[in-house]
């Protein structure tokens, strides 16, 4: 199974455009392309995880505390992953495929990546 993936609301859309050009393959949704567009943190990721998506964010302030916290109360997470905004554009993009291509499902449940890697 390959892995599936939710880019956050304020996530970098030429990273999104980019990673979609290396992996034409790859499963990603934009958040602000589904219903929950404006939706609180702890709604995306309850779908996120309902949906079997891994999360991409810049917002280590919010989106990566609630992920932990549903973690601790013992709610589903598909995983997520925070991503650098001073990273190059270009190297985040390889870390993502990086991640896309050699990791699963299973070991990306319950846990948050930061890149770079």
């Amino acid at each position: 199974m390959t892995l599936r993936f939710a880019a956050d609301e304020n996530f970098d859309g030429k990273i999104v455009r980019g990673l979609i050009r290396v992996l034409p393959d790859l499963d990603l949704v934009r958040v602000q392309d589904t219903p929950l567009a404006a939706a609180a943190d702890d709604e995306v990721l309850a779908w996120a995880a309902r949906e079997g998506r891994v999360v991409l964010t810049h917002d280590v302030s919010t989106m990566t505390a609630i992920a932990w916290a549903r973690v601790r109360g013992g709610l589903p997470v598909a995983g997520g992953i925070e991503v650098d905004v001073e990273h190059s554009i270009g190297a985040v993009i390889a870390d993502l495929r990086l991640v896309a291509l050699a990791c699963s499902p299973d070991e990306l449940n319950g846990q948050v990546l930061f890149l770079p890697l």
